[in-house]
């Protein structure tokens, strides 16, 4: 017996957009089928002509718990994916405190998310300089693989990795058969502008070269231990031909972006307008063009929501400087050290889109 039919006129099925009735059985799509086709008797919802597409996987989450759940906790972050269409999260290491770089770290993260799930949940371990042994251990119990940065990622308790913590994890996540991904912002960064209201004035703190030179690394290391290596919220379009190259190689080798990326331009941010801080920044209009155009040539793999909510008043909505305003994931003077502390100096994360993220 099937317990339900979705009918519509736009069902995104695998040969391409159709009129007809998705079928579910058991909470599982049993099959699409011609209207006329739904069996007899069975429960019909009518979407009319909204699009019916499966759920979306957006393997790039900060859910901040445990430790710092005034930001958001799993709770409300599942429901809120559930209503946005999203089935499964894959959450990072970071926000959350103690930060997810040991065994027993994963297994509060595992505790703390008991009964809190609206949606499907997979979990990203880190890696920080000095917890190589640490690798090993996380993936027997169940990460999906593991983030680095190489710049500040905002939290003390998240130190970026060097060049030589990569080349010593990396041989382990490839015979573990795990992805390595990457901040790819590589320090140094440049000196902001004076005016700290102005969007401009962050934009120059994170030039695209700072991007550029990170992935250039994260290829030759790529090429040299053949460890499956993924770049996180790409930015920059003047990376793009140095990863079409790296796939045109055949190395194991690719790249994420954002729809705030996809959707915004440097000049329309207005003064003081913090909600739009994000690390990587948002760059030009031509800038979003060419991300556009290498999404759908795929060069870039796929696009990812970075949500990465955090406490309204970290983003200084009032005093609009944002060089303070939590959302880069860069050396601020003094970041977040404890479960609900705020960052003072300027602010760290590199999370998403205009929610007020993180890394």
């Amino acid at each position: 017996m099937i317990d339900l039919a979705i009918k519509g006129t736009r069902i995104y099925a695998p040969e391409g957009p159709r009129e007809g009735a998705v079928l579910i059985k058991d909470g599982k799509i049993e099959g699409i089928v011609n209207g006329s086709e739904i069996p007899s008797g069975t429960a019909i919802r009518e979407a009319g002509d909204m699009a019916i597409i499966p759920s979306l996987v957006d393997c790039h989450v900060h859910v901040n718990e445990p430790g710092r759940t005034e930001w958001e906790g799993y709770l409300t972050a599942t429901k809120a994916a559930a209503a946005g269409g999203v089935g499964t999260i894959v959450d990072m290491p970071l926000n959350c405190s103690p930060v997810t770089t040991t065994r027993r770290a994963l297994k509060l993260k595992l505790d703390a998310v008991k009964g809190k799930l609206a949606v499907d949940a997979a979990f990203w371990g880190g890696i920080v300089p000095g917890n190589l042994a640490e690798l090993e251990p996380m993936a027997e119990d169940g990460v999906v693989g593991f983030k680095a940065f190489l710049t500040h990622s905002g939290l003390d308790e998240f130190p970026n990795a060097t060049r030589a913590d990569l080349e010593a994890a990396m041989p382990v996540l490839a015979r573990l058969g795990l992805p390595l991904i990457v901040h790819a912002e590589l320090d140094p960064a440049s000196e902001p502008g004076a005016d700290k209201r102005k969007f401009s004035s962050y934009l120059a703190s994170r030039p695209p070269s700072m991007e550029v030179r990170a992935i250039r690394l994260l290829i030759e290391l790529c090429r040299k231990y053949r460890c499956r290596t993924h770049v996180v919220h790409l930015s920059a379009a003047d990376a793009l031909a140095d990863v079409e190259r790296a796939k045109e190689e055949g190395l194991p080798f690719t790249a994420e972006t954002c729809p705030h990326y996809l959707t915004f331009a440097d000049d329309g941010i207005p003064d003081g307008a913090t909600q739009f801080k994000c690390a990587p920044p948002i760059r030009s209009a031509e800038n979003r063009e060419l991300l556009w155009r290498a999404l759908g040539r795929g060069v870039i793999d796929f696009v990812v929501s970075d949500h990465s909510p955090c406490a309204p008043e970290l983003k200084k909505f009032g005093e609009g400087d944002f060089m303070a305003a939590w959302g880069a994931s860069r050396a601020c003077s003094s970041p977040c050290r404890r479960p609900g502390a705020a960052p003072s100096g300027a602010a760290s994360s590199s999370r998403t889109s205009c929610a007020g993220p993180r890394r």
